[in-house]
């Protein structure tokens, strides 16, 4: 039965209300990070741009002192094979205004349980050299772990996860969850090994990855061919027809019975979504994901034990609608809302996810 609407009491309650004043308990802690006292907020287009508008505090490095989580962008394509245009990806994802605070599905507010800043770029010695880009990166991320910060990284092509990878797993391998629509896991080409399409090859091999708790999801296009390493060493693979067959909640419980209990890390391509939803990357395959599948997925991965996580291959010269970067930065917001929530679970032994 319906309820019978009481407008004298809606009146009452709303009819001078301004809107900063917010009513249930949930939404008002929210309403208060945003507004304080008052309605007035921050123009969006104002100000300075920022990871999800968080504090830019370059200045933090090396130390990184007082910090939960570091957003970082890595402007670096130098191991693209074709496409070029990710160098500006963590530009746009900066210009992107309309993230957070709230995670409706997850009903997160990252910002009330970590300390984040937005701690500017890898800075790189050369604009030319792949090998010494990957050494900065290396180099930028290992202090940021080796502070106790859980860095999240805004790319940039995907040969940055190889360095990434070194500097997360330099004590012990760690597991991945891989949103892609390549598995990544080429051999050398043209007598380099660094490219974008080998990251993850080189890292287990290095002993950084564990290729037993990888999974790489929405796998498809014509390169298939080259990712037998993935089969070989015990990766699982799901491909981007398999999602629709399966279904998410199933691709979501073999996401985590794969990366279990220990330290996993999260890679996201946006070229894992169809061109139709994010055609500003460089190797775009149709018949991919959609948003809401890969924002659904994600979702599906709160508890667990996530140490890092990046947002790769982001070109929006190709995307005049900056569908790819509103796109990517939802996605770094659901990194941050897992890292907080991983975070909360470690503060709290024996919490249940």
């Amino acid at each position: 039965m319906t309820e019978i609407l009481d407008m004298d009491a809606l009146r009452a309650r709303f009819g001078k209300a301004s809107g900063g004043d917010v009513f249930d308990p949930e939404f008002a802690q929210v309403a208060r990070l945003v507004f304080g006292e008052g309605d007035s907020r921050q123009a969006p287009y104002c100000g300075l741009p920022s990871l999800l508008r968080a504090p830019y505090r370059p200045d933090l490095a090396p130390s990184f002192e007082g910090l939960d989580v570091a957003l970082l962008g890595v402007p670096m394509d130098l191991g693209v094979t074709n496409r070029p245009g990710a160098r500006f990806g963590p530009r746009a994802v900066r210009n992107v205004e309309r993230v957070g605070p709230y995670e409706h599905v997850l009903r997160a507010v990252p910002t009330a349980h970590v300390r984040v800043a937005d701690v500017g770029d890898v800075p790189f010695r050369s604009r030319f050299d792949l090998a010494a880009s990957h050494e900065d990166i290396e180099h930028f991320i290992g202090s940021i772990v080796a502070a106790g910060v859980v860095p999240l990284s805004v790319g940039g092509d995907h040969s940055m996860g190889l360095p990434i990878l070194r500097a997360i797993g330099r004590d012990r391998p760690v597991g991945m969850i891989h949103i892609d629509a390549h598995c990544d896991t080429g051999g050398s080409f043209e007598g380099c090994k660094f490219h974008h399409g080998g990251p993850f090859r080189q890292a287990v091999l290095d002993g950084v990855l564990d290729p037993r708790r990888t999974i790489q999801i929405g796998i498809r296009g014509n390169s298939e061919y080259l990712w037998e390493f993935s089969y070989a060493s015990g990766m699982t693979v799901i491909h981007a027809e398999e999602v629709d067959e399966m279904g998410l909640k199933a691709v979501i419980a073999k996401a985590r019975e794969i990366a279990g209990d220990g330290p996993t890390y999260v890679s996201f391509d946006v070229d894992s979504l169809d061109p139709a939803f994010a055609p500003g990357t460089g190797t775009p395959e149709v018949g991919g994901l959609t948003s809401a599948q890969a924002l659904g997925i994600l979702r599906g991965l709160k508890g667990l034990d996530i140490v890092g996580g990046d947002v790769v291959e982001i070109a929006p010269q190709y995307d005049p609608s900056t569908n790819t970067a509103q796109v990517a930065a939802q996605v770094l917001f659901e990194l941050l809302c897992l890292t907080a929530e991983a975070f909360t679970i470690r503060k709290v032994p024996g919490r249940n996810a």
